[in-house]
Order: structure tokens, then C-alpha cells, then sequence
């Protein structure tokens, strides 16, 4: 299958590299709003093909799937584009803001045939679904904390008076959109939706939440996410049980778990993995559903991130965090 992207930054720099690791898609091109910067970027990873319309990307017929990692808030308009010219697309997390976006997109891309995947790695990696596997040992759930606490550098340039894509409300991004969306995920795809979910944003000058702690009620516990792009903190996560605790070192670059039980509270080692790159799982799995046409692997992953979206957009709004897509 040949891949196109959207997006010249690190990300996609760091995609790319993952995808040559998995030898699951050749990489056939870029789009960006210049064609020189485009035919730059695509040359420099093999590319033989440059495009800065993205029109002419999806109407290309030598493209089959599309990477998107531009800002969030253009997701939706340039992963619409892509799906009715019938291109399958892979879209970097957070999706969408809205639920009204995620559901129109699906909509589109079941008409043209298409699928349309988050790029979301946490959840695919080998140590997350031993985690999930194991959580029935923990017994009744009542409490789980995780947290995503990474301070960003982009956040110095803020303090000095620039405002970068990640710290916009015009980009649909902030805390919770750029980061919380991690143990957001850890936390629907252990536990499903929750009866309730309210965010408590930390806002910033420009009303763009810095930090925030996300509450999400269950029948019998409570999960608690923190997420911050203002502070730092190497805290493991938690998931609390009444036979014992789960912990994982991190909610987003999942590779180690331990088990505690409630009685003996000794730490025992349950799962690790040493790869780095951990993207090299959702890219396998997205390819593997291409090729072999898994819709229930697809719809699966789908109904995850409908989940997902609905979940954060609920408890953005109600915090008072809006954005222009809210508007639209």
C-alpha cells in the first residue's frame, strides 16, 4: 500500500521512520501548503511525489492511505477531503474535537469506502493488552489514578508572549485535546464509558487549559487523570483493586507493569518491552486491517475512538474550553 502525509514536523519525521521499521507501507509522497517544502520533505524520506492541494493528494491514484498530523483543529476539514476521494486515512490523535465532526467523517468514509483510523499507540502496545488481560485479577475496581504530566517547551515560548498551535483554543488544543487524550484512552478501553466525566481545567492567560484533572465516575470507583504541559512529573499510574494494585510506568509510553497484591505489598514485575519505538504496533495493526479487510478489528477500534471523543468533548465544553469547531 502506498502512504502520503500531511504534516512536515517531528511527528511525522518520527512516523515515517516507525513505518520503515514495519515495512507495511512504502512511503510515496507529502502534501504541504508549499510544494517546495512539500518536495523537500518527500524527497528526504524516498518520495517520489510532492502535492501542496490536497485536493490533487486525494484525487491521486497512485496514493492509498493518508497520515494526517497537522494541527488539530485542521483535522476535519483535510481528513474530509481525503476520505471522499476514497483515500483510507490515519489521523493523529485527538482525532477530532467534536462529535458531530467524528460522525460525519465516519459517514463520509463509509460512503466512499474508506477506512478511518486515530493514530492512538498506547493502546497497542503488547504490555497495555497484558494489562487489560490481567485487570480481573485486581477484583473490584476502586480507584485509579493516571497521570501524563510532561512539561513542553513550547510552553517558555508561551510564557514570552508566543502563542504555538498546542497552547491555541483556534487549534482545538490545550492539556486535555494534546495529552489527556492518552490515559483518556487507557481509562475508556479498560473500564468503557463513564457514568460521568468532569474536567477541572488549570487555564491559562488565554483561556487554553495548561493542566487539568479529568474525574470519570464508574459503578463502584472513581478514575482520576491528570494531565499537564506545564509541569513535570515521572509518577507511575495506578489502577486500584480490592486484591491489589496494577501499575504502569507512564500512560502514554506504556512499557512496564507491576503487580501488588493487597496483602502481601510486595511490587512483582508482570510485563515489559524494550522497544522505543511503540508506534511500530498501531502501524502494523492499521496495515493489517487494510489488507486483510478486518472490519471487526476496525469497528472496534472506531467504536474506541467515537468513545473517546464523546467523553473529552463533554467535559471540555462543560469546563467552559471552547473552541471554534464547537461553533461550526
Amino acid at each position: 500500500m502506498k502512504l502520503a502525509t500531511i504534516g512536515t514536523s517531528k511527528i511525522t519525521q518520527q512516523f515515517l521512520k516507525s513505518v520503515k521499521k514495519t515495512g507495511k507501507f512504502d512511503y510515496i509522497g507529502a502534501y504541504s501548503r508549499t510544494k517546495e517544502k512539500a518536495r523537500q520533505f518527500s524527497e528526504e524520506y524516498g518520495g517520489t511525489l510532492w502535492f501542496s492541494s490536497l485536493e490533487e493528494l486525494a484525487g491521486s491514484k497512485e496514493v492509498d492511505v493518508v497520515y494526517c498530523a497537522s494541527p488539530n483543529g485542521l483535522h476535519f476539514k483535510q481528513v474530509l477531503i481525503l476520505l471522499q476521494g476514497g483515500k483510507h486515512v490515519i489521523c493523529e490523535k485527538p482525532i477530532f474535537a467534536t462529535i458531530k465532526e467524528f460522525d460525519t467523517a465516519v459517514k463520509v468514509a463509509d460512503e466512499h469506502h474508506a477506512y478511518l483510523f486515530e493514530a492512538i499507540r498506547n493502546i497497542q502496545t503488547p504490555v497495555f493488552k497484558k494489562l487489560k488481560q490481567e485487570l480481573p485479577r485486581a477484583g473490584q475496581l476502586r480507584s485509579a489514578e493516571l497521570k501524563l504530566i510532561q512539561y513542553s517547551s513550547r510552553y517558555d515560548k508561551f510564557l514570552e508572549g508566543e502563542i504555538t498551535n498546542i497552547f491555541s483554543p483556534k487549534f482545538a488544543a490545550g492539556a486535555l485535546q494534546d495529552i489527556g487524550v492518552y490515559p483518556t484512552y487507557v481509562a475508556i478501553a479498560l473500564f468503557g464509558e463513564p457514568e460521568q466525566a468532569v474536567y477541572y481545567p488549570v487555564k491559562l492567560s488565554n483561556g487554553i487549559d495548561g493542566s487539568g484533572t479529568l474525574v470519570f465516575t464508574y459503578p463502584g470507583f472513581v478514575c482520576t487523570i491528570l494531565c499537564s504541559k506545564i509541569a513535570h512529573s515521572d509518577a507511575p499510574s495506578e489502577i486500584h483493586g480490592e486484591k491489589g494494585t496494577f501499575r504502569i510506568n507512564n500512560s502514554s509510553d506504556i512499557a512496564r507493569l507491576e503487580w501488588i497484591d493487597a496483602h502481601e505489598k510486595v511490587v512483582h514485575p508482570i510485563a515489559e518491552h524494550f522497544e522505543e519505538d511503540d508506534k511500530i504496533y498501531e502501524i502494523s495493526n492499521f496495515a493489517d486491517i487494510l489488507e486483510q479487510d478486518d472490519k471487526a478489528e476496525y469497528l472496534r477500534l472506531r467504536a474506541l475512538s467515537r468513545l473517546v471523543v464523546k467523553t473529552m468533548e463533554m467535559a471540555r465544553v462543560r469546563s467552559g474550553i471552547l473552541f471554534p469547531n464547537d461553533h461550526e
